[in-house]
């Protein structure tokens, strides 16, 4: 046989020997069932406390009073109070402006002239009724005429009398209105009139409004009054019950301020457009006196000045035992996901007080100390076991809820989710 024949013979059979000790000699692989780690989820600690349901709104500064002065009589503005300028104060009893009353004057003294010839005629009238009286007694006979016995004369220059005082006491009034006189402690919002100008019957002269007390009117959602412990009936100066008590926020000056006042009453009535309800609250003594500090003593509080826009938060009603969740936390409007001692996911129906922001409250339906999910989920089936990390939620200043320690994002449970679902 010849080498070219035998050579791919023998690389054949040493393929085929080799191959053949490889599988005799090969090593089994042990398998086993693949693990699939449970969703790690975020979860918050139900704490049982008693909760304020507070109420806010916004609303306008507006007087309690507001009046605007106008003319009685016919003259030119002679001389105006210091106090007379826009923003300016006033004391009830000041006055503001004067008219020419040299005119009036001259009315005072010729009704008093007439008033004392009136008085004569009277005193005349009465002594020749007394002598007539006394002729008749002694020279007439039976009863006499009230006109014998000047009867008619004495009653004419009576009402000639009277008629005389009337026109003096209307003189001295028109004398009193050539002055204005401020009806209350107030400010002066606008002016019309200066000195030198003309003025007739009615001519508006100023604007002005009280300072005792600033009212806001602020208004409430139909749907948020059942959280206000303020009847309908409610009436200013009921005395039995104050009404709840609001604390007022404006920023003036790159400063937050606050001021407290409460509500007095309501509108009494629903806006059919906005479903909403406007009550009235008031802050006493609003322009405070002079170097009034806020309540921390730190900065000067400006005075709660007239169109001065504020935000408002009314006292409610407290609810004894509640928990305020993230609102994301709820599912399917009224349930949340509870994570029970197993660490498995409970579908649980809850009591929804109120949904206000980015807070539900929760009035029933939880018990302290348990875990509420809050990671958003793809899919959940009930009782699907969870790995947990509690988290601390602490509302900040705009009242919405913000993370403190997650340390991932929302994104990450759900993607686990997906992986890990079985």
């Amino acid at each position: 046989m010849s080498k070219k024949i035998l050579l791919p013979v023998v690389i054949l059979l040493l393929g085929a020997g080799g191959a053949f000790l490889l599988l005799k000699t090969r090593t089994e692989v042990e398998t086993s069932p693949q693990i699939v780690a449970a969703p790690l989820v975020r979860v918050i600690r139900v704490e049982l406390r008693s909760v304020q349901l507070d109420v806010v709104s916004q609303g306008t500064v507006l007087p309690r009073v507001q009046s605007q002065l106008t003319a009685r009589l016919s003259g030119e503005v002679r001389w105006t109070a210091n106090s007379f300028e826009v923003g300016d104060f006033f004391r009830r009893g000041d006055v503001l402006i004067r008219l020419d009353d040299r005119d009036v004057a001259l009315a005072v003294s010729r009704a008093k002239a007439q008033v004392a010839q009136a008085r004569v005629q009277v005193a005349q009238q009465e002594a020749e009724a007394a002598l007539a009286a006394e002729e008749w007694q002694q020279l007439g006979e039976g009863e006499a005429s009230p006109l014998t016995l000047r009867q008619p004369q004495v009653a004419q220059a009576k009402a000639t009398l009277a008629a005389a005082e009337a026109d003096l006491v209307k003189a001295e009034l028109d004398l009193q209105r050539t002055r204005i006189v401020a009806p209350f402690d107030g400010r002066v919002r606008s002016k019309s009139v200066d000195l030198g100008q003309f003025v007739g019957p009615g001519t508006p002269l100023a604007v002005i409004h009280a300072i005792d007390f600033a009212e806001i009117r602020l208004p409430i959602a139909d749907d948020q009054l059942r959280f206000i412990d303020l009847p309908f009936a409610f009436r200013d100066g009921d005395g039995e019950r104050p009404g709840p008590r609001v604390e007022l926020r404006s920023d003036f000056g790159d400063q937050v301020h606050t001021w407290q006042g409460h509500i007095v009453r309501s509108e009494g009535e629903v806006d059919t457009r906005t479903r909403m309800m406007s009550l009235v609250a008031r802050v006493e003594d609003p322009y405070g006196r002079p170097g009034a500090a806020d309540g921390d003593g730190a900065s000067i509080r400006p005075p709660l000045a007239v169109g001065l826009f504020v935000d408002a938060t009314i006292e409610g009603r407290t609810v004894p035992s509640a928990t305020v969740l993230p609102r994301y936390a709820l599912r399917q409007g009224s349930q949340v996901l509870v994570v029970d001692a197993d660490n498995r996911l409970r579908y649980r129906d809850v009591e929804v007080i109120r949904t206000l922001g980015g807070e539900v409250t929760i009035g029933g339906g939880l018990a302290g100390g348990e875990k509420v999910c809050i990671s958003p989920l793809d899919i959940v089936v009930d009782g699907m076991e969870v790995r947990t990390q509690e988290v601390d939620l602490k509302p900040p200043s705009t009242g919405q809820p913000r993370e403190a320690t997650p340390s991932f994002t929302d994104s990450d449970p759900a993607t686990i989710q997906l992986e890990g679902a079985r």
